[in-house]
């Protein structure tokens, strides 16, 4: 038993037209006109295989198969948002792999003693609002209504008015919260984002655990003056001392911290960015991570620290603020164990790993015992036009994944 690829490739294709930017990646964010041809399109092949569907409050899709088995389900999938000029596998190819899944065992009328559920998450880039996973976290419980009226992007409209005028019911969202008893395992398939796999030669890495990471804003602010009459020893240069705390959390990160951490600043902003005039303040966000809740308050108590040090020493005014959160997650040793079980009996070339990304899968865990499929990503590209993944390493990922589909919901269990 296998997966159909050519069919999903015809599937990846069509999904892939429906972007902003067909030049340049794929741009395709929740509740955008791209958005909503991707989910006519998938929602079409549902219908055609008979799933019950249900889209929620936040736009989350639901469709089981085996409706009337009163058992809790498995749950796979993932999300189809993208980045802005993203690349056309992150997230889409799990989606993609579950509703293959689905087809072949419809196809192969393997009888089912637990309902199989493709579950497609909204918003899980955070590419509208700054809020990553907003989708998963909304089902599970973590975000109500009046945190969605709260949550704005950039124009100032807040993800409920959004929502709104989606046609989504937001209103109702609190009825849309998953129960603990309605699935009984979730396994998310998706690209690694890294070159872990590629760099080892494997095709499958089986996902252990999932980073947690904060995400810090510090603001700076000094006194703006002119670059060539101002001495250097009266300056309050917020600029310079934003490179002196980005190079140390670097150097902590590197010799300090766990092997596991990381610790990134990837957004810089400076006023007024004059290249002859001393800035007024700066602004930068850090983003730290590990799948050891100690690497990240070890980085945290370091910038704080820094930051602390080099704007006393340089007579400025600093703010750090948390502007986001997640903790480490372990994932399901007995899903992971059932993965690499698979693996192994079918001769799968793998590892396993752990992931630096957060993924909808993390939110699941609350709710139900969850797992993690990575296939590669070569040169370690994502979020950029450049991803790809290799048509025979989603072949690996998606068989693997039925077989574990076969044997978690399968009445008679096979070995494939």
């Amino acid at each position: 038993m296998e997966i159909n690829l050519q069919r999903m490739l015809n599937d990846l294709t069509t999904i892939v037209r429906y972007t902003r930017t067909p030049h340049n990646g794929c741009t395709r964010f929740s509740y955008s006109v791209e958005d909503r041809q991707a989910r006519d399109y998938l929602l079409r092949q549902m219908k055609k295989l008979g799933l019950s569907i249900k889209v929620d409050g936040i736009g989350n899709i639901r469709a089981k198969c085996g409706k009337e088995i009163d058992q809790p389900s498995i749950m796979i999938g993932s999300h189809i948002d993208t980045v802005e000029n993203g690349g056309k596998y992150d997230g889409l190819i799990g989606v993609l792999t579950a509703l293959e899944i689905i087809r072949v065992l419809k196809e192969k009328k393997i009888t089912l003693r637990r309902p199989i559920e493709l579950i497609i998450f909204a918003e899980e880039e955070g590419s509208n609002f700054g809020v990553t996973m907003l989708g998963s976290k909304v089902l599970t419980g973590k975000y109500n209504g009046e945190d969605l009226k709260s949550i704005k992007n950039g124009s100032g409209n807040s993800v409920y008015d959004v929502a709104k005028d989606f046609g989504l019911t937001v209103d109702l969202i609190e009825q849309d919260i998953i129960r603990e008893d309605e699935v009984d395992a979730m396994i998310e398939l998706h690209i690694e984002q890294g070159a872990v796999l590629e760099n080892q030669n494997k095709s499958i890495g089986i996902v252990q655990a999932i980073a947690g990471m904060k995400t810090f804003k510090i603001t700076l602010e000094g006194d703006s003056n002119h670059a060539g009459t101002t001495p250097m020893d009266l300056r309050q240069d917020p600029l310079a001392a934003a490179a002196t705390i980005i190079a140390h959390i670097k150097q902590v990160a590197k010799t300090t911290a766990l092997p596991t951490t990381v610790a990134t600043v990837g957004k810089i902003s400076c006023q007024p960015n004059m290249s002859n005039v001393i800035p007024q303040k700066v602004e930068f966000f850090v983003d730290v991570r590990d799948v050891e809740s100690k690497g990240v308050d070890l980085i945290t108590k370091e910038l704080m620290e820094k930051v602390n040090a080099v704007a006393t020493e340089d007579k400025l005014q600093s703010e750090v603020e948390l502007i986001g959160a997640s903790d480490p997650i372990k994932l399901s040793s007995s899903i992971v164990h059932k993965i690499e079980e698979t693996a192994s009996t079918q001769g799968y070339n793998y590892i396993k790993m752990n992931s630096g990304a957060v993924h909808d899968a993390a939110m699941m865990t609350s709710v139900a015992d969850v797992g993690m499929i990575f296939i590669p990503s070569m040169g370690g590209k994502s979020h950029s036009p450049d991803e790809y993944t290799k048509e025979e390493d989603i072949k690996w990922g998606g068989d693997l994944l039925l077989h574990v589909v076969n044997n978690l919901a399968a009445k008679t269990q096979e070995a494939y």
